[in-house]
């Protein structure tokens, strides 16, 4: 495809397709208008930056550059002009495009409480949601000694936590009677909240806040039990919803987000929507990876690599992996629907799985703690594979003799297929092939496959299928 491509927004979903797009052949100029003044970033590693454990310059993602590529940063659209296939800037620039890719993402939910204005939050009261709320919360946090966080979802514990992690007293407050409602039955959210206990996190659940009121020094948060909470912090994760202001404005169907079909295209067939903002099949998607295979997707259907790619959704995992917590959720563990349902709950090791299983599927499970069947379970739901007949071994990590039930001992006994990142999608195969096409340590491996650019869960993984194939390589020369 020859032509102009415009992206409105630079975030994940974004600077990966002007990525996709930089790779493919073909004369087209794509530009990316990215309304924060920062490089691309990976919103998902904030909350490991909020805990120190990494610096600014170790969230920036690759970003494509060079021909053909226009990247702006700090320029806000405010207006689409499909008849004149056109964006405005909030400068009065306008720009024009031959498909336009709306990849806008979403914005926090503000409560909408007393004292709490959105449009002028006090100093010590900061969503959680861009890198520039995660230097106020910094900014705030340095001589800190105390913090609350509103709301138990992933995104308010991973926060609390990076801020346990620097010395704050922290507390998270919860309206809903369980965390992360969505993904976690109330067993194992008594587990978790166990685990965030000795990590130096108290949670209040079943509580909602009913004010706010800060000072230059101090929050105090009021709570519909009658008690008031006070800290130095308050850090808002109440959830976000998809920016889709662009997209209502210039008339495409619009429903919770963006309604695009399996092409990735709106009712505007030279508009396109990936990511946050965007709603396929009545879903919205939320995760990093499924924002990066919809780029893929698009990438080809646009450059005509691909003119009948579609997009599948893959089935989704949650993790949340802080210091101390290791939790997976996959699938509808919670809900109610014929098959078995397993659990094994060992709060003093903070340790908790259930197991539902239908037609000798996995249709949904939990499983927090250090538990050594975790690879072995997520790759039977990904890949919708038989269960084993012996289901203790999943949920305990071990087998009726004792054994563990780790997916393999070695990476030798992993199959190719078996997927390693989840972000990406990439394969112990492909991390083979990369590798014996000359990729030999493990930031190679990533720059080539990306695998660990995501949540960078699986680093440890790609490092030890590296050292794996670097040690087998040494055995051969050595024979």
């Amino acid at each position: 495809m020859s032509g102009r491509v415009v992206i409105v927004g630079n975030g994940m979903a974004g600077a990966r397709l002007a990525s996709e797009l930089h790779t493919r052949e073909g004369d087209r100029k794509v530009t990316v208008l990215g309304a924060e003044p920062h490089r691309a970033y990976n919103r998902i590693m904030l909350s490991t930056l909020l805990a120190g454990r990494i610096g600014e310059p170790d969230v920036e993602l690759t970003e494509a550059a060079g021909h053909g590529i226009d990247r702006r940063t700090g320029v806000r659209v405010t207006a689409v002009d499909r008849s004149g296939r056109e964006v405005q800037t909030a400068d009065g620039e306008r720009i024009s495009y031959d498909h336009l890719v709306l990849a806008t993402g979403s914005r926090p939910v503000l409560p909408a409480l007393p004292g709490l204005d959105p449009a002028h939050l006090p100093d010590r009261v900061v969503p959680f949601r861009t890198l520039d709320d995660c230097r106020r919360i910094l900014a705030v946090a340095d001589g800190a000694g105390t913090a609350l966080v509103l709301g138990g979802g992933l995104l308010g514990l991973e926060a609390a936590r990076g801020l346990a992690t620097r010395g704050l007293v922290t507390t998270v407050v919860h309206p809903r009677e369980h965390l992360m409602e969505r993904q976690l039955d109330t067993a194992a959210s008594a587990v978790l909240a166990g685990t965030l206990a000795g990590l130096g996190v108290t949670v209040e659940l079943a509580v909602p806040a009913t004010g706010v009121e800060a000072d230059a020094d101090h929050v105090r948060l009021d709570l519909a039990d009658g008690r008031t909470l006070t800290a130095d912090l308050l850090v808002l994760c109440c959830g976000v919803r998809p920016d889709t202001a662009l997209a209502t404005a210039a008339g495409l169907t619009v429903r919770r987000g963006v309604v695009v079909d399996d092409r990735l295209r709106t009712n505007d067939r030279r508009v396109s929507a990936i990511g946050d903002c965007a709603e396929h099949d009545g879903v919205l998607t939320g995760l990093v990876a499924p924002a990066w295979s919809q780029a893929r997707v698009l990438a080809d259907v646009l450059t005509g690599t691909d003119p009948l790619a579609r997009y599948r959704p893959r089935p989704v995992v949650t993790r949340l992996k802080a210091a101390g917590i290791d939790l997976a959720a996959m699938g509808d563990p919670v809900g109610v629907g014929p098959g078995e349902v397993l659990t094994f709950a060992d709060p003093a090791r903070g340790t908790y799985a259930r197991l539902r299983i239908h037609d000798e599927r996995l249709t949904g499970a939990i499983l927090l703690g250090d538990n050594p069947a975790v690879g072995t379970v997520i790759q039977l739901f990904d890949r919708g594979h038989p269960v084993p007949a012996d289901r203790r071994a999943l949920l305990l990590g071990r087998a009726l003799g004792g054994g563990a039930t780790a997916p393999a001992a070695t990476p030798a006994l992993m199959p190719d297929a078996a997927v390693v990142c989840q972000c990406n999608a990439v394969t112990k195969g492909t991390l083979v092939r990369c590798w014996r096409a000359g990729a030999r340590t493990v930031d190679a491996v990533v720059a080539s496959t990306r695998a660990g650019t995501g949540c960078g869960g699986c680093r440890d993984a790609v490092a030890g299928i590296v050292d794996w194939l670097s040690q087998a390589e040494s055995v051969e020369v050595t024979r």
